[in-house]
């Protein structure tokens, strides 16, 4: 048998080793990420050195003298310089969502459109395309109908007076349904010579349109649900304890639970309206942040963060370099995402049984 005192160090010995290991976790991701922030924004079908394309964000920040031609500053900064920002707050927003609906409703299946947000804001940015409105009614509409078809699928469970997050989750697939035959409608109806390949397109998900001054007033929507969130996940933590547990440590259970949902919903919408729909992001991310720090949301949230802006980054600078034609991100992630999910099922199969 071990002594008292050095059973006594045993659990305060594993708690170091795994804080060391988050910090290094998080310490390589937040190295990684401004390294292929640098890479992306240099590749792709015009060429820039990681020094020239410095020079000209210093540049332009600073209003020092240019030595660079205004179509080489034009790739840096009009084009490329806005997708990578919105791939990376898309990526890692989806991860956080995922993670978050996940340790809420303690279903590892669940990811950041089942409460129908997805599907509501397809159907209002495909609405938008049907009116040939600009690109920025597109986002307005895409997210005005996400959180449509959040408030439709809060309202159910309460028609019903039940209290329950399965009823809630049972009210996101009739909501979603819904909304998918809504959207077959509005294909049916749209030109096909136009406004069809345009909605196909956008509900596939892809940043080739994204500019900075669209983007920009989105992102207090997406910084202050974000920053809720990280401020939550100890008391997400408590909430995946049970109930009665949670409520005999102090826990408002249904107001955490509602303000964390709300907080995810307003992600998922803000980054729908965004990109368009990108799966699997919000339903793999999260298992492998799981993988690499464990369960515990105050490490798996901003873990999944950041994996999911690293993610969602290369998958982008893939579709847009790999091909003459750029590829729908949907593709490419459902490609990617679909073998790693059976991956991770298979090496769960006993504890899911």
């Amino acid at each position: 048998m071990l002594e008292p005192n050095k059973a006594s160090r045993l659990p305060t010995t594993g708690i170091r080793r795994d804080r060391r290991k988050f910090y290094l976790i998080l310490g390589v991701l937040v190295l990684l990420l401004p390294i292929l922030f640098i890479y992306c924004l240099c590749v792709g079908k015009y060429p820039v050195t990681p020094g020239e394309s410095l020079r000209i964000l210093y540049g332009v920040a600073t209003g020092a003298t240019r030595d660079w031609t205004p179509l080489t500053e034009s790739v840096v900064v009009g084009l490329r310089l806005p997708r990578i920002l919105a791939s990376m707050m898309v990526g890692g927003s989806l991860a956080i969502s995922g993670a978050t609906y996940q340790g809420i409703f303690k279903n590892p299946l669940v990811s950041p459109d089942f409460l129908g947000v997805s599907a509501g804001a397809s159907i209002g940015a495909a609405s938008a395309i049907l009116l040939s409105l600009s690109a920025t009614y597109i986002q307005l509409f895409a997210f005005c109908g996400g959180l449509v078809a959040v408030i439709a699928t809060v309202t159910i469970p309460r028609l019903m007076r039940s209290e329950s997050h399965i009823m809630l989750v049972l009210s996101g697939i009739i909501v979603g349904g819904l909304m998918s035959s809504i959207m077959g409608y509005i294909r049916y109806v749209a030109d096909p010579t136009s406004q069809l390949a345009a909605i196909t397109y956008w509900t596939m998900g892809s940043f080739s349109y994204i500019r900075m001054e669209a983007m920009l007033p989105i992102l207090p929507v997406i910084l202050i649900p974000l920053l809720l969130l990280l401020r939550l996940s100890w008391w997400i933590d408590i909430l995946s304890l049970g109930e009665q547990e949670a409520k005999s440590l102090g826990a408002n259970v249904q107001g955490t639970r509602y303000l964390a949902v709300a907080c995810a919903t307003l992600l998922t919408a803000s980054s729908v309206c965004i990109s368009g729909t990108i799966g699997w992001v919000g339903l793999v991310i999260p298992h492998f942040g799981r993988m690499l720090v464990g369960p515990s949301n105050p490490r798996l949230l901003p873990i999944a963060f950041l994996i999911g802006a690293i993610f969602l980054l290369v998958v982008d600078t893939v579709t847009r370099t790999i091909t003459t034609a750029e590829m729908p991100i949907s593709i490419l992630t459902g490609l990617i995402g679909a073998p790693f999910y059976a991956l991770l099922l298979y090496r769960q199969r006993k504890r899911l049984q």
